[in-house]
């Protein structure tokens, strides 16, 4: 039997219909949640992501500004965007676009961003809240991740989860979701010893490595639940022919686009093993950007002290 499909666009599109609601209860209180995201240089991917993001924003109805600077910007010309930002006060949420150019020191950057309006949840004022259990911005992909998990009813109480990632922006904070979830939780790095036989210890094992198709089917436990976050370009026949093993479809995908999007799990071997799975892409990408608006209607909330009815 087959896996079943966590289909990430349907969940997004449920969370965006619930903050459309919270946005007009907040409009009618005359706050216009804001949110600022700042792209530092001319990287395409980034460009993709923040135009993304304004243009949901606009969907929803919040104010948003694409704060564009050039590549050669300075570590002290950032911080001195940030702290103009941190005092308008029609700024409810900033979102420093990663990754920075080489010559910013993008950890003093992201410390400058006021913890009230650090909607990726990066400062750490909301990792300690996070560790904590307290309130506070949680990243946007791991919130995604457990917005996933609930919403499709996985169980989460007692289950063994296993994360294959430590990253600061998705293993350990999904890790601590999954614990304060009563998960027992593991976490999976490339110095793990027998990486596969931990990993098919996992009713739920999340994949998080970035790289394509790392997780096969010796790594997965029959009926688990598996979580691909891993976004992945492959751009020649070569890579298609190693990775999957019906290639023709994907094949015929890069003859008509130009290259093929795959996670950090081999897609065949999920349907073929998993109980269900998040596909790549439609699976945990949806989310995230949903999150980030949930973010910043929430900052807006807490900085303005609106109760939610």
């Amino acid at each position: 039997m087959a896996a079943t499909i966590l289909d990430g666009n349907k969940i997004r599109d449920e969370i965006q219909s619930e903050l459309l609601q919270q946005i007009i209860e907040l409009k009618r209180a005359g706050i216009t949640p804001g949110l600022a995201a700042v792209l530092v240089g001319e990287n395409p991917a980034s460009q993709i992501y923040v135009r993304s993001k304004v243009k949901t924003c606009e969907a929803l109805g919040l104010y948003s500004e694409k704060i564009e600077r050039s590549k050669d910007s300075t570590t002290g010309e950032l911080l001195e965007l940030v702290n103009d930002l941190n005092r308008n006060d029609a700024i409810d949420g900033i979102l420093v676009q990663l990754p920075l150019p080489p010559q910013v020191d993008t950890k003093r950057v992201l410390m400058a961003v006021d913890p009230a309006k650090d909607v990726d949840g990066f400062h750490p004022v909301n990792v300690g809240n996070l560790v904590a259990g307290r309130t506070g911005f949680v990243p946007c992909t791991p919130a995604g991740i457990l917005e996933i998990l609930k919403r499709s009813k996985i169980p989460l109480k007692g289950a063994r989860a296993v994360v294959i990632g430590r990253s600061d922006i998705v293993g350990k904070p999904v890790a601590m979701l999954l614990l304060h979830e009563h998960c027992t939780v593991t976490i999976c790095h490339s110095r793990t010893r027998d990486l596969p036989g931990v990993a098919r210890e996992g009713d739920i094992l999340v994949a998080a490595m970035g790289k394509p198709a790392f997780v096969t089917a010796d790594f997965i436990k029959p009926g688990a639940t598996v979580i691909d976050v891993g976004i992945n370009r492959l751009t020649t026949e070569e890579e298609v022919r190693k990775i999957f093993h019906d290639p023709i479809g994907p094949l015929a995908t890069l003859q008509k686009r130009g290259s093929v999007l795959v996670g950090d799990v081999q897609p065949e071997d999920a349907r073929a093993i998993a109980g269900a799975f998040t596909p790549v892409p439609g699976g945990v990408g949806p989310l995230t950007i949903v999150m980030l608006m949930s973010n910043t209607i929430q900052a807006a909330r807490m900085r303005r002290t609106v109760v939610s009815g």
